[in-house]
């Protein structure tokens, strides 16, 4: 575990874990509004080399960024339903696919969570530290 002392450093948390990742890799990611999640997977596109906006996908419910080592498919649970729902965005077919998933709000829907992924936990220390749980990536 880390104290992040801001967006830039919770970024920079995403773009070092970038260089580890495969195809294929889940990261699960828990935490509070305004915890981190969303900067961290910034930093992670970035560590990718993608050139793309990197925004919460709550009301779109699935973002892909392309253009970096590998695609990231940005899921956010935070407002789908049901597990029909979330079987309706794609999610059984694009998890086990050519990229990264990426799953804001994952605790959600734990049971649909791939069994291998990467668990991260994002805590709000104060207004501008975080607490970012890479533990499960050791």
């Amino acid at each position: 575990m880390f104290i992040s002392a801001g967006a830039a450093e919770t970024e920079g948390a995403g773009a070092r874990l970038a260089e580890k990742i495969k195809a294929g890799d889940v990261l699960a990611l828990v935490g509070d509004l305004g915890a981190g999640k969303t900067q961290f997977v910034k930093g992670l596109a970035r560590g990718l080399g993608s050139n793309e906006t990197v925004t919460s996908p709550t009301f779109t419910l699935l973002h892909e960024y392309r253009g970096g080592r590998l695609p990231i498919y940005h899921f956010d649970f935070y407002r789908i339903e049901n597990l029909t729902a979330l079987w309706a965005i794609g999610f059984d077919e694009t998890v086990f696919g050519d990229g990264v998933s990426v799953i804001e709000w994952a605790d959600r829907f734990g049971e649909a969570i791939p069994s291998q992924a990467r668990w991260i936990r994002f805590e709000i220390a104060s207004e501008n530290q975080r607490r970012i749980d890479l533990s499960a990536l050791a």
